[in-house]
């Protein structure tokens, strides 16, 4: 949930609730999505609409051969052209077969309530990403990769689809609705559902769909008041064009219950966690390892949390394990 994050915390930004953690200084030397290898633009349906995503082919790319394919996913409110894409790109060079998606109701996809967080929504078009890999005849496996957020939606889809040969996550946030309770405060709960089933009805009778930032320091309305350095850079994710800061309000009640820790506990699939004591809390993570039902790897490593998105040294790092991990698990 890369929401929540800034140079010096990591807060569920719930205005005077929010509860801060060390998250350190931006790391001088960073990686973009728009290094070699290029993606080519592929689009598949999934559920009522359609998904647009990067295909990234590995380097030396032979339609004869067979290699590991993964869908990638990305932060809350993110594209493909941010850090899924940056992963992506990474992996192909290491040998795999790499989709960089937009979720229904973000980016290029479709959706008629954009910026609108959804895990069952994400969960289908995880699941129409694989189906659309498998059609290939250059593809042995097929397998998830999920960075922040989207390292808690991957258990989603892995707790029900076998086409989750395997699946990795990045300093993937992993909640629970008894954690929003800790971090939030009942009282701050309930005013979050009360204005989301407002919006929501306010746009089932107007078609408004209400905003607020996703990120904006000092906001206590966004999503991550906090600074949230990431976001805010325009040589990092704030440049990205396609990417909008924006946080649809009746996602609230949603993604208060959003809750891959107990999703964990249903994948049988072989499973990579990389994650540090400076990335999105700590302790839902080893909690969400411990879950995990099928055979497990945790890497531990060092890093604050923005680094895994970026950072040249920390995500060639975990693209070496996360290629090996898929060649051992999906070839």
């Amino acid at each position: 949930m890369s929401a929540w994050l800034s140079r010096r915390a990591f807060g569920l930004a719930a205005g005077a609730s929010a509860v801060l953690l060390n998250m350190g200084n931006t790391m001088s030397e960073t990686l973009t999505e728009r290094s070699e290898p290029q993606p080519r633009k592929v689009s598949f349906p999934s559920g009522d609409g359609f998904v647009v995503a990067n295909l990234y082919l590995p380097e030396d790319h032979d339609p004869s051969h067979r290699y590991p394919a993964v869908a990638v996913g990305g932060s809350l409110t993110s594209v493909k052209e941010m850090m899924g894409g940056l992963y992506a790109g990474e992996l192909a060079r290491r040998g795999i077969i790499a989709l960089a998606l937009d979720y229904r109701n973000y980016g290029e996809s479709s959706g008629a309530i954009r910026q609108y967080e959804d895990q069952t929504s994400k969960s289908e078009d995880l699941s129409a990403a694989l189906r659309f890999l498998k059609t290939r005849p250059d593809v042995s496996g097929t397998g998830l990769l999920g960075i922040c957020t989207s390292g808690g939606t991957i258990m989603y889809a892995a707790a029900k689809d076998p086409n989750v040969g395997a699946l990795a996550a990045t300093a993937g946030m992993f909640s629970e609705p008894s954690f929003m309770v800790e971090m939030m405060g009942k009282e701050g709960m309930d005013q979050r559902r009360a204005i989301s089933l407002a919006a929501r009805k306010r746009y089932d009778e107007t078609s408004v769909i209400e905003i607020v930032p996703a990120y904006e320091p000092g906001n206590k309305k966004a999503v991550s008041a906090s600074a949230s350095e990431y976001y805010m850079d325009n040589s990092r994710g704030g440049g990205v064009r396609p990417w909008r800061n924006e946080f649809a309000v009746m996602s609230w009640e949603g993604w208060l219950e959003f809750d891959p820790v107990s999703q964990a506990a249903l994948v049988k699939a072989p499973a990579l966690m990389i994650h540090s004591d400076s990335a999105a809390f700590p302790n839902q993570a080893r909690k969400a390892f411990e879950r995990l039902a099928g055979p497990k790897e945790l890497h531990w490593t060092e890093g604050k949390h923005f680094d895994f998105y970026d950072d040249a040294e920390k995500v060639r790092e975990s693209a070496d394990r996360i290629a090996a991990h898929f060649h051992r698990t999906l070839a």
